[in-house]
């Protein structure tokens, strides 16, 4: 797997528990999840595509 697609993975994964617990609890920084999971989507998106190269 490519290191950058698995970060993207992670990192969506993280915002989307982020942005989940933020809903029921009020915490310092939680818009920064939505932020999180925009990055971790791009992430993911470069390292799928870019997966072939040398």
């Amino acid at each position: 797997m490519n290191h950058t697609f698995g970060l993207g993975l992670g990192l969506t994964a993280g915002g989307l528990v982020g942005y989940a617990v933020g809903v029921s609890v009020s915490y310092p920084g939680r818009a920064f999840s939505v932020t999180v999971v925009m990055i971790g989507i791009a992430l993911a998106a470069v390292g799928f595509e870019g997966g072939n190269g040398p």
